[in-house]
């Protein structure tokens, strides 16, 4: 082996042998910070300002009347038990949490009663990059979930129940989830149920994937749309349980594609495999109003009259 190649290797050794050292002092340094009446940190506001990026939030069961501004990166924030519940406080006029940090996890937690003067009052207000909310439940908020725009951030909510959310006061409406002009939005296995007067979800992201979901107005329901998709962009909305609700105040649409302007950028619009019960008038299960033709494939209907598609594209 020639001299300048065992300079070379002994040099990305010595690199590789700092890197794992220092990925080792990282874990060796995160903490495990429990909050709970009995503990010393009553409040998770207390764990916010002590934790450290990697560390691990342990919230002990019991309702908390406040709410906490979280701008620590690479957080996983999680809920003992049965899970605690964060009842109607909301922080900075925006949410129950707001989320400025990065890379954050949320786990086994409740949102409710979220309001705010501009109608806006979300669970949990999504200002970083990149949050994943997993079996957490939102019920009788404005917003369930709302987040900024930031195209290079992606929110997951997986496993997570949202209930009674969404409210439209004169200055817009809010929803189950509203995703702003994000990377990607993916809400899978989750649960929605009695939205009022907005959209289960709506998404302005670049990517919207919606998959194995039961979204279910129910009787008492005023929602909108199910899915409102209003600037368009790359759709999978595959496997969900649908039912438009006789009490809609949109009874026209179940699914809204592109309604106000295409200015996401779109490789395909695919809605496969989903079953919609319509219980009211007749609806149109998707209305397109964008470019990108819409495919739909293996869909199923029942209840009163559905009409498959309205606009571009093709149902096979």
């Amino acid at each position: 082996m020639r001299p300048n190649n065992r300079w070379a290797l002994r040099r990305l050794r010595f690199a590789l042998m700092g890197l794992v050292a220092g990925f080792n002092l990282a874990a060796a340094q995160a903490s495990t910070l429990t909050v709970g009446p009995s503990e010393t940190l009553k409040t998770p506001a207390d764990a916010a300002r002590m934790a450290k990026p990697g560390d691990t939030v342990l919230i002990a069961p019991g309702t908390y009347r406040s709410c906490v501004v979280w701008q620590t990166d690479q957080l996983t924030i999680r809920g003992l038990g049965a899970g605690p519940v964060f009842d109607g406080v909301v922080c900075q006029g925006k949410a129950i949490f707001v989320v400025h940090a990065n890379d954050i996890t949320l786990e086994n937690l409740r949102f409710e009663n979220a309001t705010a003067p501009d109608g806006n009052g979300a669970g949990i207000r999504a200002e970083g990059k990149n949050l994943t909310v997993k079996n957490c439940v939102f019920t009788r908020n404005q917003d369930g979930i709302l987040s900024s725009a930031d195209p290079t951030s992606a929110l997951l909510v997986t496993n997570s129940t949202f209930d009674g959310n969404g409210a439209c006061l004169p200055g817009g409406c809010a929803h189950g989830i509203y995703a702003g002009h994000i990377g990607r939005l993916r809400v899978e296995n989750s649960t929605f149920t009695d939205t009022q007067h907005g959209h289960s979800i709506k998404s302005r992201a670049a990517r919207s994937e919606i998959l194995n979901n039961h979204i279910i107005d129910g009787p008492t329901a005023t929602a909108s749309y199910l899915i409102d998709v209003p600037n368009g962009g790359t759709v999978l909305i595959k496997g969900n349980v649908l039912e438009k609700g006789a009490n809609s105040e949109n009874r026209a649409t179940a699914i809204s594609i592109g309604a106000e302007g295409h200015l996401q950028p779109s490789d395909e619009v695919l809605i496969q495999d989903n079953t919609l019960t319509n219980d009211g008038g007749p609806t149109v299960f998707v209305r397109n109003a964008g470019t990108t033709p819409v495919q739909l494939v293996g869909n199923r209907f029942k209840g009163h009259a559905v009409t498959p598609l309205i606009g571009p594209g093709r149902v096979h």
